[in-house]
Order: structure tokens, then C-alpha cells, then sequence
């Protein structure tokens, strides 16, 4: 498999694309900003000027895009992928499409003689910058070993997890667990302070001890700086939460903390915060105490 596409060169992709074309592979790839394809091709990847160029010369595609209507337009839009496609191409959606979307799509694209893959990653930025993403991996085990060469030059574990939207599936289960935890730092950390305890010293406290989580330790350092523009928006990662909600109604169950945390985030949403990083939801409870979480900031007791 010589041919590989690439389509999306974003936060993600722009690395994940890289990572391919430092193999010997022959890399096509198209975003819509033409600045993004320029700095792929400055590595060695050949441009394209749609997704149907790409369809034509590729043997497997790579999908690294923002949400199922983007990776729709990409595929089924005026000059698609779907345009192009030869029987027998495979399709990997690295992104967070969704577990429903996947099988729908999935179905439509095998009744063209395409195959597809849900093989969405985790590991944000710096893990995709160093080719050590997680990757999880859902379809026909077949078609999953032809494609895994090309998955390692992107990911440093890969986990097939059985069939098409499982890899979807698995991503949600994470994701939300990871922003459980976010949610749960944004109304605890300002408690903190409300009671007297000063921010950064609470902040070692958590990052050393049994409070410990990858959402602390990638966030406390940023909401303490009062830094909230330079990652993954609270917008886009709010997709994964209306997943599982969706998925928690088709199976009829409650769960509890898991709507809690939706609420969280659904009032930061409401306070215009959808544009800043997960770290943000901090912000509304901040508002409802009346402190601050962050360096050099301390309110003694007396001060309550």
C-alpha cells in the first residue's frame, strides 16, 4: 500500500500528515487552506486541489477533520471523494465523527465498493507531533492489518477494537472520562480558594497526589497562568459529550455523573465559552464563588 491521501492538515493532521511523509510512502494531500497543503508539500507530499484528486490517486485516505458534516461535505460534496473512489479503497476517519455516523457511512460507502475504517486518536497535540498517538481502531480485522503500517507512522498504540464504530466508541468512553474530570476540577479548585487555600499550593497538591489525572496535569498549570486559547476548543470537544448522550438514550440508562458534567459544560457553553480550551468551565464557577483560581491570586479566610 504505496498510495496514501491525507486530507485535513490541521492542528492534528498538519502533524499526523508529516509523520507519513517522512516514510516511504507516496503522500497526496488537500486542505482547504492552501498555506497547510504548501508546508506538506515543502516536506515531500504531493498537492492536491480536491478530495476527488486525492480518491484518484490514493490507495487508502486518511480523514483528519473536525465533525461528521465536514468529513460529509469531504466525502459526498461537489468534487467528494466518492467522485473518484476506486473498488477496493480504503477509508480511515481519524476524527470524531461519531458512533452512528460511522455505521451509516460505513454501510453507504461499502454499497460503492469502499472500505472504511473509524481509527479516531488521542493524545493531543505534542502526541501527534511525535508520532505517539494512541490510535483505536474499528472495522473488518482484515482491512485494519493492511492499513496498520500506515497507522504506525502516526500512532505509538494502536488497539483494534473490533467492529466499524468501535473505534468511535472507545474515543467517546475516554474523552468523557477526561472531561468528567475537568468538570470536576472547574467546581472543586474555586471551593478551594473559597476556603482559604491558596491556588498553588492546592495545585501541588492535586498534581502529587491520589487527585492526580492527565486533565489536571495538563490543565492546572494553564488555568493558574490564566491561559485558555491554546488548545483543543470547549466547542469542539463538547461533540464527544452529545455522543455519549445520544448513545446513553438508545441503551435507556442513567448515568449520573455523566449528566452532571454535561450540565457543566453546557452552562460554559451558555456563558460564551465554547471558544476557549476545556480548562475554561473553571470560569463559571469562579463567577458563582466570587474568586479566582490563579498565580500570585489569594484570599485568606478573613477575607470570606
Amino acid at each position: 500500500m504505496k498510495h496514501v491521501g491525507f486530507i485535513g492538515l490541521g492542528q492534528m493532521g498538519k502533524w499526523m500528515a508529516g509523520n507519513i511523509a517522512r516514510h516511504p510512502f507516496n503522500l497526496c494531500v488537500y486542505d482547504i487552506d492552501a498555506s497547510a497543503v504548501d508546508r506538506l508539500v515543502e516536506q515531500g507530499a504531493k498537492p492536491a486541489g480536491s478530495p476527488s484528486e486525492v480518491a484518484a490517486q490514493a490507495d487508502v485516505i486518511l480523514l483528519s477533520l473536525p465533525n461528521a458534516g465536514v468529513a460529509d461535505d469531504i466525502l459526498h460534496g461537489e468534487k467528494g471523494v466518492v467522485q473518484a473512489a476506486r473498488p477496493g479503497m480504503i477509508l480511515v476517519d481519524c476524527g470524531t465523527s461519531g458512533y452512528l455516523w460511522t455505521r451509516k457511512t460505513a454501510a453507504v460507502l461499502a454499497g460503492q465498493g469502499i472500505l472504511m475504517l473509524d481509527a479516531p486518536v488521542t493524545g493531543l497535540e505534542q502526541k501527534a507531533r511525535e508520532a505517539a498517538l494512541t490510535i483505536m481502531v474499528g472495522g473488518t480485522e482484515d482491512v485494519f492489518e493492511q492499513v496498520k503500517p500506515v497507522l504506525h507512522t502516526v500512532g505509538e498504540t494502536i488497539i483494534y477494537m473490533g467492529k466499524i464504530g468501535c473505534g468511535q466508541l472507545a474515543k467517546m468512553i475516554n474523552n468523557v472520562i477526561y472531561n468528567a474530570n475537568m468538570a470536576t476540577l472547574a467546581e472543586i479548585l474555586p471551593m478551594a480558594v473559597k476556603l482559604g487555600l491558596a491556588p498553588e499550593n492546592i495545585a501541588d497538591v492535586v498534581n502529587t497526589g491520589s487527585g492526580r489525572s492527565f486533565a489536571s496535569e495538563f490543565f492546572i498549570e494553564k488555568i493558574l497562568a490564566d491561559r485558555f486559547t491554546d488548545t483543543y476548543s470547549l466547542g469542539n470537544a463538547y461533540k464527544d459529550m452529545r455522543h455519549m448522550d445520544e448513545a446513553v438514550a438508545e441503551l435507556n440508562i442513567s448515568l449520573p455523573i455523566f449528566r452532571a458534567a454535561m450540565d457543566t459544560y453546557q452552562k460554559a457553553l451558555g456563558a460564551g465559552l465554547g471558544g476557549e480550551d476545556k480548562g475554561s468551565m473553571i470560569k463559571v464557577f469562579e463567577k458563582e464563588m466570587g474568586v479566582l483560581f490563579r498565580k500570585g491570586v489569594f484570599r485568606k479566610p478573613d477575607d470570606l
